[in-house]
């Protein structure tokens, strides 16, 4: 057993030697050196086996297995509940190859180290390359203690540096079980919802739908949002502030309180007979001024999530597009004659926690651009969120090295890549800076029954708002340094009033869900983990159950239809505290602390029965408003027309179909005959029909079949480039509208919001884009010069439709 010990110590140091001392050479040269001498690193990623074999050098060949290489059948269910979940994977159809070269790589080896990702799903790729690449005769889990005739060993890079990466290839490990059972679970859990629950939506709602059961949960947050926003009524109110005046510098004081309550005032009439009372008053008396001092601390770096909200508040980037951005941070940019270096680390992390040495590095660099006084007292290395199922695997996303300035590393990234890295760099080292103060001020007037209250803020000390300022949206707190700045004011002081302005408001519902706050609300309540929240945003789009326009999320008719349907056939499997649970079990099955087959029984169970409860019938009356169909009977033998579930999806049928009666129809009605349009078929000429398709209305060519030409609907209003149609579109990524040319590729004019045909006053152009925002209003841009105008309040708008 000593001689077993001093050998596995005398390999570990010559293992950290040979990392260490490894040139950072091409992987080209690694094929050099003869069989049976060099180490096998397997990773996921070809540009991060690229980096990696570089920093190695020719002692190690690393080699990628480009995402996962093993899973459940893809035509089979692969799990059987009556057998405890027993479970069937099989290598990926198309991975035959990489899986080939990855067991022929292995056995010319001296070790295996698998580097895929660290987090659950890296640890199930290891896991599935192992019991790939073990020798059959020895295979055994990938956690026992006994190792195979050539060794395999577990590497985790949290960032992809040079000093990162040799550090970890001398820290091998074993294998995390745990980790391998709740990916495995996690997958299962999917996989018993899209098989069993998806072929309810075929019957009910249309053919071809899918069920997912994070996604499902997102959708119905989005779905009853939306419902409370058609049943919100307004309740009208009125405020009333003045506007006041003193050494030039103009701030507003708002009525506060009214015979020391605080005012109600509910239409004009009561709103008028307040400021008769104050009719005459042309100065205000100061009668108390609390001065304070405020701090306000930096926000930690980022975790998944905050990377998510800040980069779509800021930089209008959605999810999937921020975690791709990030991912290529993570994996290597060529940085010129350094070669490939991981810009930031590992993002798919909960925790805020930040090394003693990254806070150190960070400081270090502050304190040459800004001086010690913009410094935190002391390093700040936070630590986990306050959410219950936060993991504390990994650091906060930062950067690898603060030395390396965004502006230093332009040159070597695209656009998109450097702004995120930009965001991910500064509020990192914001985190390590000093508050910001503030003097705060709040003034009172008081006249009789009457007083009027300003508030304001003065930054004091800039500190960490220096660099970095966290974007904000509607339905957010207003910040400090937002606040107006008032002049000194002292008591006893009397204030010129310019104007008293009374101001009709009324209440709002809530705001629609933009892809932060859905990604905030998802983590608020537990659904889904921050690493997924890209994934089921897009899977939600590319469905068209929702549309995302203007940034906010509108569920579609379908996207409602799923979900009356699945809410009302699985009420507990759907239910959010019930997801959120299943989330927290398997965070305790990745700790432990739960057997995953425990916490497949768990869901398993109540989903089961409730497979078999309910009325498909019934389903499709909840999904569709059919109450019409009371009043209608079956025009070939009078009998009542029904509802139907069908393999090809819901229809409407004679109650005495199929026996009696034939008769049937779509579940939207009968199919309305198609309508002439003065457009005509770009590809013949012929005239085009307005028909309905999946995604909405359409133009068709009138010779179809003959002829397939199509067009989207246009707007009505005419390119400023070329006097082409202007069409809704919507891009191939996100399923998100848009309006463009129909001229493209020849004529690239788009823009985002709607165009409408008003008259610019100033160039006289017909065509200009519908905007709002909630400071300005209704307003309109010229597509032509860009000029702006207020508009007067429109009528709600229609709902988006899908094109």
């Amino acid at each position: 057993m000593a001689t077993k010990k001093a050998a596995t110590k005398k390999t570990t140091a010559k293992r950290a030697t040979r990392a260490r001392g490894a040139a950072a050479e091409p992987a080209e040269h690694e094929e050099e050196a003869p069989p049976g001498s060099t180490s096998l690193v397997i990773v996921e990623s070809p540009a991060k086996a690229k980096t990696i074999g570089k920093y190695l050098g020719r002692g190690y060949k690393v080699r990628a297995t480009v995402g996962h290489i093993m899973d459940l059948p893809e035509k089979k269910l692969g799990v059987d509940p009556e057998k405890d979940f027993d479970v069937t994977l099989e290598p990926i159809a198309g991975k035959e190859k990489t899986i080939a070269e990855l067991k022929a790589a292995a056995k010319e080896a001296r070790e295996v180290l698998i580097a895929t990702d660290p987090d659950r799903e890296g640890e199930a790729i290891a896991h599935h390359v192992h019991q790939l690449i073990a020798p059959p005769a020895r295979r055994r889990s990938a956690a026992a203690s006994a190792a195979p005739a050539v060794p395999i060993r577990r590497v985790l890079f949290h960032e992809i540096t040079k000093d990162a990466v040799q550090r970890a290839v001398a820290e091998p490990r074993d294998i995390d079980a745990h980790k391998v059972d709740a990916q495995q679970a996690r997958r299962v859990l999917d996989r018993l919802v899209g098989y069993k629950a998806s072929p309810v939506l075929w019957k009910t709602v249309k053919k071809g739908l899918s069920a997912g059961r994070v996604q499902t949960v997102a959708l119905r947050l989005i779905v009853e949002r939306e419902r409370e926003i058609r049943a919100f009524v307004p309740v009208e109110y009125w405020s009333i502030t003045a506007q006041l005046e003193k050494g030039g510098t103009p701030f507003q004081a708002k009525l506060h309180h009214v015979d020391g309550k605080k005012p109600e005032i509910s239409n004009q009439q009561q709103a008028d007979a307040i400021l008769a009372a104050l009719r005459g008053r042309d100065v205000f008396p100061v009668t108390e001024v609390k001065r304070r001092e405020r701090r306000k601390n930096p926000q930690a770096p980022f975790t998944t999530s905050t990377l998510q909200q800040e980069a779509a508040k800021k930089l209008g980037f959605g999810s999937k597009r921020t975690m791709r951005l990030a991912q290529d941070l993570y994996e290597g940019i060529e940085l010129g004659p350094e070669g490939g270096v991981g810009l930031i680390t590992y993002m798919r992390t909960d925790s805020t926690r930040v090394a003693e040495s990254a806070a150190a590095a960070a400081r270090e660099h502050l304190r040459t651009l800004f001086g010690a006084d913009y410094l935190a007292p002391d390093p700040q290395l936070y630590g986990t969120t306050k959410q219950t199922n936060a993991q504390d695997a990994h650091e906060g996303v930062r950067p690898t090295d603060p030395a390396r300035r965004p502006e230093l590393v332009r040159k070597y990234l695209s656009p998109d890549q450097l702004k995120l890295y930009e965001l991910v760099w500064k509020r990192f080292m914001a985190s390590q800076m000093a508050p910001a103060v503030f003097d705060t001020t709040t003034v009172d007037f008081a006249m009789d029954a009457f007083t009027f209250r300003a508030t304001g803020s003065v930054v004091k000390f800039q500190g960490f708002l220096a660099l970095y300022r966290e974007a904000r949206e509607e339905g957010d707190a207003v910040a400090l340094e937002d606040e107006q700045a008032l002049p000194v004011l002292d008591e006893g002081e009397r204030v010129p009033v310019k104007a008293i302005v009374p101001q009709q408001h009324f209440t709002q519902p809530p705001p629609r869900f933009s892809e932060a706050s859905l990604v905030k609300e998802l983590e608020r309540l537990g659904i889904g983990r921050p690493s997924t929240y890209a994934s089921i945003i897009s899977v939600l789009a590319d469905r068209r159950y929702v549309l995302l326009e203007q940034r906010r999320f509108f569920p579609t008719p379908l996207g409602e239809s799923v979900e009356k349907v699945m809410v009302k056939k699985f009420p507990a499997i759907f239910d959010v505290q019930f997801t959120s649970r299943m989330e927290g079990d398997l965070d305790r099955v990745e700790g432990g602390d739960v057997d995953w087959r425990t916490a497949l029984r768990e869901f398993w169970e109540p989903f089961k029965e409730e497979l078999h409860v309910g009325d498909d019938n019934l389903l499709i009356a909840e999904a569709y408003d059919l109450s019409a169909l009371e009043n209608e009977r079956c025009p070939e033998d009078g009998g009542r027309l029904v509802p139907k579930a069908g393999f090809f999806g819901p229809f409407v049928a004679c109650e005495n179909h199929p026996k009696a009666c034939k008769y049937t129809r779509p579940i939207t009605g009968e199919r309305k005959p198609p309508v002439v349009t003065e457009y005509l078929c770009p590809e013949c000429g012929a005239p085009m029909y307005l028909r309905q398709g999946k995604s909405g209305d359409f133009l068709g060519c009138s010779r179809f079949p003959k002829c397939r030409g199509t067009r989207a609907m246009p707007t009505g209003v005419k390119c400023p480039k070329d006097g082409g149609d202007i069409s809704q579109r919507r891009s191939k990524a996100r399923g998100k509208i848009f309006y463009g040319c129909e001229n493209y590729p020849n004529c690239d004019f788009v823009v985002w919001d709607k165009p409408v045909k008003d008259v610019c006053p100033e160039c006289g152009y017909e065509g200009a884009e519908a905007k709002s925002n909630k400071t300005r209003g209704n307003y309109r841009k010229c597509l032509k010069c860009a000029n702006e105008w207020d508009v007067a309040e429109e009528p709600a708008a229609e709902e988006p439709v899908a094109v």
